[in-house]
């Protein structure tokens, strides 16, 4: 199935209060004239964000099951998604909204990992909300299991991140929440709101796993700006000349994701194949990634760009790696 054809999903994530539930209400009452298909998580025995949605025509699923939208619930997730296929009325959008405690890697996975679903699906965008007033306390707490660490993980996923609440502090402050999140996710688009009142464009048809929109769209996609980071989590951008061996390249990031990619969270690429007239994209989420071919090369340089975000991230390793997998 082309990937015009497949159901879009959005993966809507933030830590607790940040206001997704306020943005589900604003879409699901929005005069978009979308099918749209929510899928909720809750995290505890007693689920209550079901009750805090207004009634809507849009069909809300609750996975109560108590451990976060997880690796353990991957299974129940894509027989949800199966039973969305098997009814007779399609939907023209998933919105799956995780626990505010979630990572949300293992729910973008899912669209990688099982064939019946990637051929049905195809993973829009993931959106985070970021809580404008308490987000730098957040991720002031630092640990492995902190608050901040869960926070960070949020916000260096998104492939675009809206900061909420922006009423409640002061122009200052919402400067330095927009520094604080740039430096953790180089690439992602920030916009600001106030009670999750945005543009549905800014949230649904993102195409951030679109090759052919993402390329026709935004050519600068890639681009990193220029700022701090937080010391445990990197944006590592490296630019190479000449056509990668793609087998090659398969290989070394298949290899180098099997050792390491719990630290890599995500993998944004642009480059060219040795004897190919097509640019081809790379996109990958922890240990799984996808190469494939997009629009030829319009007399540009024939360069490429491979930018990783993740924690204590070697740059060294990683250029000589892709320098391996350069053709001739």
């Amino acid at each position: 199935m082309s990937d015009s054809a497949k159901i879009p999903v959005t993966v809507l994530t933030g830590f607790l209060g940040s206001g997704k539930t306020t943005l589900v209400n604003h879409i699901l009452t929005a005069n978009h004239g979308h099918r749209i298909a929510v899928i909720e998580n809750e995290f505890g025995e007693i689920p209550i964000d079901n009750d805090l949605v207004l009634n809507a025509d849009e069909k809300i699923i609750e996975m109560s099951n108590g451990c976060c939208l997880c690796c353990t619930a991957r299974t129940d997730l894509i027989e949800i998604l199966r039973s969305l296929l098997a009814r007779s009325d399609r939907f023209d959008r998933i919105l799956i909204e995780t626990s505010g405690l979630a990572d949300p890697n293992p729910v973008a996975q899912t669209f990688f990992v099982d064939e019946e679903i990637a051929a049905n699906f195809a993973l829009d965008a993931i959106v985070t909300l970021v809580d404008a007033k308490h987000v730098r306390g957040h991720l002031a707490e630092v640990g492995a299991d902190g608050v901040g660490h869960q926070v960070v993980d949020q916000i260096a996923f998104a492939d675009r991140i809206i900061i909420n609440k922006v009423d409640l502090v002061d122009a200052d402050t919402v400067h330095e929440v927009q520094a604080a999140v740039r430096a953790i996710n180089a690439t992602a688009d920030i916009i600001t709101s106030q009670y999750a009142a945005i543009d549905l464009g800014d949230v649904l048809g993102i195409g951030a796993f679109d090759m052919a929109r993402t390329m026709a769209g935004d050519p600068h996609w890639l681009d990193e700006d220029n700022h701090q980071h937080d010391p445990s989590l990197t944006s590592v951008g490296i630019e190479l000349d000449g056509g990668f061996d793609q087998r090659a390249l398969e290989s070394w990031l298949s290899a180098h994701l099997a050792e390491r990619g719990g630290d890599v969270f995500r993998i944004k690429g642009l480059f060219a194949v040795a004897d190919d007239s097509r640019r081809f994209v790379l996109q990958g989420i922890h240990s799984m990634f996808e190469i494939r071919p997009s629009a030829p090369w319009q007399g540009e340089n024939r360069s490429g760009k491979v930018v990783f975000i993740g924690r204590e991230l070697d740059r060294a390793e990683l250029t000589r790696g892709l320098r391996s997998c350069l053709a001739g």
